[in-house]
């Protein structure tokens, strides 16, 4: 599962668990045009003097500070993005020009036919890979001191919480490459059809009030109850379903899952409980046992018929997934 912000975040929600640029660069080249149009006039002198510094003043670099306090200079429509954490597909969603991502564990995510085309920087992330790809701007999800510090000798970096709802991910994002319009656009879209999806759900085959949770295995038979990371932002969404009590807890925490002893699950599991299949083979065979103990079959979720299985990699929080999920989701449901 994701380990905690001190270490390089794998790529969970995967563990369960990418973003914004081509509109920048296309505003620069219509003052370019502008000002060869004022150039080629009678009066075009001064238009051109005017156009040229809209236009300087549009490509220079801007200070940014992320949420972890590091204030950096953004560069001017950055071309060469490295962004090391899950989220990847928000940053895909959005055409941003990403040369280097976690790119080790692709196999099922909704994004990897895009993904494959760039650049793995390794997980822990390789400095030297990272040095080769000659970064203009590094998008890190780790929140390690130490390693920031190499990164930051290497080209601006700073560090972005995945574990943010998907609105606050892309309004960041919106701020950071300047394309505001473009994430508002999209964040309008995605509403409108999520909650023509959650309308349908309700109108068939959900009702209200009814509790989800999400549990996943990851090896060494540890078995986690999900709460703020990948499918639960969906679940847990406006218009959604709502979390058991302990799962409350969990996000009141600001936590991002949580790891529960099997004995406990009846405690978490809600009206509908989705297991997201693991990755690796231990974690499989974690799974496989739970769902054959009596503790699992005495869920009420479990003897409704109300339990959905979903691999892992296909559960994550990221923009592009989560636009897949709202056709998933109703399918696995039945409706």
């Amino acid at each position: 599962m994701k380990k905690k912000r001190k270490l390089w975040m794998a790529p969970v929600m995967a563990g369960l668990m990418g973003i914004m640029l081509l509109g920048c660069g296309a505003n620069s080249g219509n003052g370019s045009h502008g000002g060869e149009a004022a150039q080629a006039s009678g009066s075009g002198a001064v238009r051109a003097s005017a156009g040229q510094t809209a236009s300087a003043e549009a490509s220079a670099a801007h200070a940014y500070t992320d949420y972890k306090g590091h204030r950096i200079e953004i560069p001017a429509e950055p071309s060469r993005i490295i962004f090391a954490g899950e989220t990847t597909g928000d940053l895909l969603e959005l055409d941003l020009p990403l040369v280097g991502i976690f790119g080790g564990e692709l196999e099922g995510r909704v994004y990897r036919e895009k993904a494959e085309k760039i650049e793995d920087v390794g997980f822990p992330i390789n400095l030297e890979k990272v040095t080769s790809l000659n970064p203009d701007l590094i998008m890190v999800a780790n929140t390690d001191e130490e390693a920031y510090a190499q990164l930051s000798k290497i080209a601006p970096t700073l560090m972005f919480d995945t574990f943010a709802p998907l609105e606050d991910r892309m309004n960041e994002l919106g701020d950071i490459f300047g394309i505001r319009e473009r994430t508002d656009a999209w964040l309008a879209d995605y509403e409108r059809e999520a909650a023509a999806m959650w309308d349908r759900l309700y109108a068939t085959v959900l009702k209200p009030g009814e509790t989800a949770s999400v549990f996943t295995y990851y090896p060494g038979d540890r078995l986690f109850a999900m709460a703020r990371a990948g499918l639960p932002q969906l679940l847990y969404g406006k218009g959604g379903l709502k979390p058991t009590a302990p799962i409350q807890e969990i996000l009141d925490a600001n936590e991002g899952f949580r790891q529960i002893s099997a004995e406990s699950i009846g405690q978490f599991a809600g009206d509908l409980v989705f297991i997201l299949d693991p990755v690796a083979d231990e974690a499989k065979k974690s799974t496989e046992s739970l769902l054959s103990s009596p503790v699992w079959k005495a869920l009420p979720a479990v003897q409704h018929g109300r339990v959905y299985r979903l691999y892992i990699q296909s559960a994550d929080s990221d923009a592009a997934t989560r636009k897949w999920l709202l056709q998933e989701l109703p399918r696995m449901l039945g409706q």
